[in-house]
């Protein structure tokens, strides 16, 4: 049984880890893929305090998804 605030502060570090470590490896790396296309939009296309809004809502939505997925 994974530790939900540990899959928690994973996923808020980087957005997959917690739900790989929670046991689903596949919506982990759907995760990943979602945080590096966005981190790559945000700094090339947006690159004001929006960006860092989008990305901080994507950040604390994964750590949400990781503890939710631990807990049950």
């Amino acid at each position: 049984m994974a530790n939900p605030i540990l899959a928690a502060i994973l996923s808020f570090i980087l957005p997959g880890i917690g739900q790989i470590y929670a046991g689903d490896t596949q919506k982990g790396i759907i995760f990943i893929v979602v945080a590096i296309v966005l981190g790559l939009i945000i700094r090339l296309i947006l690159r004001q305090w929006f960006g860092k809004i989008i990305d901080l809502a994507y950040h604390i939505y994964a750590a949400y998804d990781a503890y939710q997925m631990a807990k049950y």
